[in-house]
This record gives C-alpha cells, sequence and structure tokens, in this order.
C-alpha cells in the first residue's frame, strides 16, 4: 500500500466536550473556536471530522468552523460576537431594535423627584 500523503489511511473521527470560556470559544488541540456569546459557562459537544469542527449545544448545531492546520490560532464568526459589549465600540443591537440617535425616552417613564422622596418619606 502506497501512503496517501498528508491523508490518514482511514476515516478520523473525534468527539469531544467542552466548557465555553468567558472569551466565547472552546479550545481544541491549543487553537480556540468561537461559539454563540450566550453559550459562555455552558457545556457543549464537538466533533471533529472532514477538516471541520462542529459544535452543538443540546441538540442544536450552533458553530461550524474549518479545522486549523495551525497552532495557537483564535477562529472566530464574527456573528458570534454580536451583542458583546466593547466590540467594536459600544454595544451592537440588530437594525430592527436599534434606538434612534438624540431620541429621548417616553415621557410616561419620566418622574419628578417629589415622588421617590415621598416613597421613601424624607428629602435628600
Amino acid at each position: 500500500m502506497k501512503p496517501l500523503g498528508e491523508q490518514p489511511p482511514f476515516g478520523s473521527l473525534r468527539e469531544l466536550t467542552r466548557v465555553v470560556g468567558n472569551d466565547c470559544a472552546v479550545e481544541i488541540d491549543t487553537n480556540s473556536y468561537s461559539v454563540p456569546w450566550r453559550l459562555i459557562g455552558e457545556r457543549v459537544a464537538v466533533t471533529i471530522a472532514a477538516g471541520e469542527v462542529r459544535i452543538r449545544h443540546g441538540v442544536h448545531q450552533v458553530a461550524v468552523h474549518e479545522q486549523s492546520k495551525g497552532r495557537r490560532l483564535r477562529i472566530v464568526d464574527p456573528v458570534h460576537l454580536d451583542g458583546v459589549a466593547g466590540r467594536n465600540g459600544a454595544v451592537r443591537r440588530p437594525e430592527t431594535a436599534a434606538a434612534v440617535p438624540g431620541s429621548s425616552p417616553p415621557h410616561s417613564l419620566l418622574r419628578p423627584l417629589t415622588e421617590y422622596e415621598a416613597v421613601i418619606g424624607g428629602s435628600f
């Protein structure tokens, strides 16, 4: 039999369990692969096969990345960081939920301080 170069002579499949770190990623073979930020601290199942890293939370597939051939690299899908404070400046929000710049809260949410003083029984 002749060697197939860098390909193993058989199908390689690995299944792992990881906990999502505070950096929105799981570590596999010294590399970090991003996961949606809402899963920080959660346990996820990782399947590595055919050059892909597939990450599941429960029955839902939450991320798919190409397996990195390098070491100590960070592979990030920018969508996984949507909503994280400090990413690209302020918090990113979906366009439909974004507030209109320069708008103020509805008048019904504004209260005079005298109402609060009455509740606590005195003034400041």
